[in-house]
């Protein structure tokens, strides 16, 4: 059995700075999936990640203070793949993926559109380089499980008040039919397969009172391929964990 968690640290200079090493042990996971880690080699606690037994792999941005992704995992992975060779997205380090014998985990950022036109046709462009670049990766590498924030509400029931929300960047409904594809090309959304019930977030704003009042959005997941789809042991959301205005998300799979 192995736990990957996924978090969106939003800084992660400034998620130890709230606790996160301490609270790592309560909930032990085998592989760490960090995005927004927002620091470059070097900048990312990874002595004090090592001493609680984990290794360090990171793919910064090359604009410091922005995005990046890491993977920390308590077994020495085989081989460790930075960026999906696409250079338009690789200069802002939003993919990392460590192959562990014949499974994969990849910790992925995807683009946020919300600051615009031009950065929510980035975004779309991604969508679709992101799942070819899935698609071509399959052929060799069949197990994978691809934790991070999407950026993205899959469903109805991952936003609050969702008919008042379909034209916002993240429930737009082109973004949710590239999902719907995405799950319907062979991608099992591992909490969904728990999970059922509505009001479940992993992101809240930072504006007055959405926390305290559970008006958020599922945009963190970790989704794996379907024929790994029966060993989803458990999976779960940790909205009382508070190092960012993300909240961790986890899955048990029985490799």
């Amino acid at each position: 059995m192995k736990r990957i968690l996924s978090y969106n640290v939003n800084g992660i200079r400034s998620a130890v700075s709230k606790g996160l090493l301490e609270w790592l042990p309560e909930v032990n996971p085998d592989v760490i999936c960090i995005q927004e880690t927002k620091a470059q080699p070097g900048q990312m606690h990874e002595a004090d990640f090592k001493a609680l037994g984990y290794h360090c792999y990171a793919h910064s941005a090359e604009k410091k203070g922005y995005s990046g992704v890491a993977v920390f995992c308590k077994d020495t992975p085989d081989h460790v793949e930075y960026g999906m060779n696409h250079s338009k997205y690789d200069v802002e380090g939003r993919v990392i993926r460590a192959d562990f014998g014949d499974f994969s985990v990849i910790s992925v950022y995807f683009p946020s559109g919300t600051t615009g036109e031009l950065r929510q046709a980035v975004k779309m462009d991604f969508l679709t380089d992101f799942h070819s670049y899935l698609d071509e990766l399959r052929k060799t590498r069949k197990n994978l499980v691809i934790s991070g924030d999407y950026n993205i509400c899959r469903l109805w029931i991952d936003i609050h008040n969702p008919a008042q929300q379909q034209n916002t960047s993240g429930f737009l409904p082109e973004e949710r039919e590239w999902f719907a594809r995405f799950v319907e090309d062979g991608y099992v959304d591992s909490f969904r397969k728990i999970n059922t019930e509505p009001h479940q977030y992993s992101w809240w704003s930072y504006r007055a009172g959405a926390r305290a009042n559970n008006k958020g959005w599922r945009i963190d997941y970790n989704m794996v391929t379907s024929n790994l789809e029966d060993k989803i042991f458990d999976a779960g959301i940790l909205p009382a964990v508070v190092h960012s205005d993300h909240c961790p998300v986890w899955v048990d799979i029985d490799f």
